[in-house]
């Protein structure tokens, strides 16, 4: 679940004035989903990606936000590690992937594709329940992937920042604007992979 790593962290490294930066990182964006879109991937798992949204989020929920985290995690390569042992296409640690397997038995390995796309669904699913407070369903993705890539308690750091700075804690926005104040946090990472999400979901919907 930490997504991205080198693509986002040479994005913070360019040195180019913020404004610009955000443009690069939303064009980046786009080009890196287009390319990877473009290639073999543009219908790869998409039946995966339905069935487990249809399971832990029911039908009618859309799927292709799924796959486009699915694409910003690992651009859908199963046996894609990171550097601290996430694994797979939606990323999962193998803790979590255990943690999910205890609820979803059928759940057999981590370096299936079917199983991984599933256990991360899963897990978006019970993020997404966590923030029961937030009703805009919009919003409430955010927040669950935010918490998805850094860990629900640190997405609740930044809201108790937010409501410190009279912000609406239950918009991303704010979460945004206060999360250079959360310790130890490598926001910018967690904010790129919300946005990419984002951008590649437009993609992918086109």
């Amino acid at each position: 679940m930490h997504s991205c790593n080198i693509y986002c962290y040479s994005l913070d490294n360019w040195g180019i004035i913020k404004l610009r930066k955000t443009i690069l990182v939303f064009s980046l964006a786009i080009l890196f989903c287009s390319i990877t879109l473009g290639q073999k991937h543009l219908t790869r798992y998409d039946e995966t990606f339905k069935k487990y949204t249809k399971r832990f989020f029911g039908p009618g929920f859309d799927w292709k936000i799924f796959k486009a985290q699915g694409i910003a995690e690992s651009q859908l390569a199963p046996d894609a590690v990171s550097q601290v042992g996430a694994r797979g296409i939606m990323q999962l640690m193998p803790s979590t992937f255990q943690e999910v397997k205890s609820k979803n038995p059928d759940f057999t390995a981590i370096e299936d594709p079917e199983w991984n796309i599933g256990a991360g669904i899963y897990y978006d699913r019970t993020m997404y329940n966590g923030w029961k407070e937030i009703k805009d369903d919009t919003e409430k993705l955010r927040f669950t992937f935010g918490s998805y890539n850094a860990g629900r308690g640190t997405i609740m750091k930044a809201q108790t920042k937010a409501k410190m700075d009279s912000l609406d804690h239950t918009a991303w926005k704010s979460i945004s604007n206060v999360a250079h104040k959360v310790p130890k946090w490598r926001y910018k990472e967690t904010l790129n992979y919300v946005e990419n999400i984002s951008k590649c979901h437009q993609e992918i919907k086109k």
